[in-house]
């Protein structure tokens, strides 16, 4: 046997060996998908909008108040408020384009300006009059577009832990999702993501919950089982590289805003700075409602379930003029 044949043998060799791990993680992640969706069926209703199918819940009566999740959230990251807003509100969450069990066609809506637009689309086809948007996290940004873009179309923001500028980088906890080729972003969505969040979930949800810990029932009762799906996945990271591209733009024009505009951080925030995010807020609405919970984190309605209820009531009060 010449060299290069032993060369050729042990390349095949190791192609055939990469192709089996592959072939292993293929196969863990659909098994995962499969057990994900037994333990957390899609809860809600569906609706198709320009071809996406769009998942949701809808109960309740009275004004609307329409829920948008953060990046990597589902329409389950807003149940612990419910409770307290279902007596007089109609309630409507969704998971957005390509999160949760909601589908996107191609790779848009991702950005915040092009999620505020399929959720005007959104409000339009539900019939919603001018509903309180609560915007968490990522959605924090999405309402905040809607309000620049489509001001006519909500009466107010209830903002908890708002994304409000731009970042420029990317949080270690959050580096798997930062992938630049939606063609590789498929590729590993249905390859390695799943069991390395399966990994990595621990030190994610201590980042996201951190300080506090994430309930007990979060992986079934909470939801969190249904983001363990390559669609998920894909969805996340495709949302997380259309971002900072038009958060400069947009973090100039907050003092456009004229409708009802609140805010609630907590203080021990460990995805977003609290103070560079809300003082930018501050400076720039004319009558923000700002509040701060001192050591709580990225999920204040997991940590104070009351204080933010109280707070998306309050706004609710000024944004239909009942206060």
């Amino acid at each position: 046997m010449t060299i290069g044949s032993i060369l050729l043998w042990l390349l095949a060799a190791a192609l055939a060996g990469v192709l089996g791990v592959l072939g292993y993680f293929a196969f863990v992640t659909a098994r995962v998908a499969r057990q994900a969706e037994r333990l957390v069926p899609a809860p809600g209703r569906f609706v198709t909008i320009d071809g996406h199918r769009i998942h949701y819940f809808d109960r309740g009566q009275g004004r609307p108040i329409v829920f948008i999740h953060g990046l990597g959230g589902t329409q389950f990251h807003f149940l612990p408020l419910l409770a307290a807003l279902e007596r007089d509100f109609r309630l409507v969450a969704l998971d957005r384009p390509g999160s949760g069990y909601s589908t996107r066609v191609g790779l848009t809506p991702a950005s915040p300006k092009q999620h505020a637009a399929f959720i005007a689309r959104f409000i339009d086809e539900l019939g919603l009059e001018r509903p309180l948007l609560v915007g968490h996290s990522l959605g924090g940004a999405i309402a905040l577009a809607v309000a620049l873009d489509h001001p006519d179309k909500i009466s107010g923001l209830a903002l908890i832990a708002p994304l409000t500028r731009y970042q420029g980088e990317v949080a270690p906890e959050f580096a798997d999702l930062d992938i630049r080729s939606p063609l590789l972003r498929r590729f590993i969505a249905h390859t390695i993501a799943v069991p390395r969040s399966l990994r990595n979930g621990a030190r994610v949800l201590a980042c996201v919950f951190g300080p506090q810990e994430p309930p007990a029932d979060y992986a079934v009762a909470g939801g969190a089982f249904s983001a363990l799906r390559p669609s998920h996945f894909f969805g996340t990271s495709t949302d997380l590289m259309a971002v900072d591209p038009v958060m400069l733009e947009q973090q100039e024009r907050y003092g456009e805003l004229k409708l009802p505009v609140g805010v609630i951080y907590g203080t021990a925030d460990r995805v977003l700075d609290w103070e560079k995010h809300g003082k930018l807020l501050e400076s720039a609405v004319r009558g923000l409602d700002a509040e701060y919970l001192d050591g709580v984190g990225h999920m204040p309605q997991y940590a104070q379930p009351e204080r933010v209820a109280a707070f998306v009531l309050r706004m609710a009060a000024k944004a239909f003029g009942t206060h």
